[in-house]
């Protein structure tokens, strides 16, 4: 989500779907207000292809199913009236939902019963993505069990999962490509090499060296 809202007065959900059906960009929306989302980067694009390949292949002929980043997902009450500006409507990277979709209207294009949502950071998303938009995920998909963050700029995949009590904990926390991180609920392994495949990480910042041990010079 960007930093700064697209409309300085706040429109209602009805509004907002209504423009985002028509529009070619993506926005999501947060309690009245209307954000444009970010391009992404080239190892934003290619995690995001490399988890869902990974995802579908081991989903394919099964009960769950893999949608990309064009799916959005409605985290809050369902609106009653054209009126209601409460509730988050985002765009996840990618989503899992298993038997049969439910989505809020005709235009099935906004899911409300997602099993597992994967978000791939960035360094201008990452603290809604861990924050505020976690918080709307745990409070309102009571069909979620799995949510997972996945950084772009350095190995490292982190796995939530609900609880038979739910309570949510951190399930696993991966930051070698030799690692994988288990999704029990759909029955599909993330491996971090592929996840990573053809993604080069920026070098860590060199540590300045002290300078040579040199002789004390004598002052007459």
């Amino acid at each position: 989500m960007a930093s700064l809202p697209r409309t300085e007065t706040l429109s209602t959900i009805e509004e907002y779907l209504a423009k985002e059906r028509e529009s070619e960009e993506r926005h999501e929306y947060l309690d009245g207000e209307i954000y444009l989302m970010a391009g992404e980067s080239r190892e934003h694009g290619a995690i995001c292809t490399n988890s869902g390949g990974q995802l579908y292949s081991q989903l394919r002929g099964g009960r769950c199913q893999v949608f990309s980043k064009d799916m959005k997902v409605c985290s809050g009450p369902i609106p009653t009236s054209g009126y209601y500006a409460k509730g988050l409507y985002s765009y996840p990277d990618l989503v899992v939902v298993c038997d049969e979709p439910e989505f809020l209207d005709e235009h099935r294009d906004v899911l409300v019963n997602p099993r597992v949502i994967i978000e791939v950071l960035s360094a201008s998303t990452e603290a809604f993505d861990r924050g505020e938009k976690f918080l709307r995920y745990r409070l309102h998909l009571e069909s979620l069990t799995d949510y997972v963050v996945v950084a772009q700029n350095r190995p490292l995949v982190e796995h939530f999962a609900r609880q038979p009590n739910g309570q949510w904990v951190i399930a696993a926390t991966a930051t070698d490509l030799s690692e994988s991180v288990a999704l029990n609920s759909i029955g599909c392994t993330l491996g971090l090499r592929d996840i990573y495949e053809r993604i080069v990480f920026p070098e860590p910042a060199e540590k300045k060296q002290a300078p040579p041990d040199t002789e004390p010079i004598e002052v007459s």
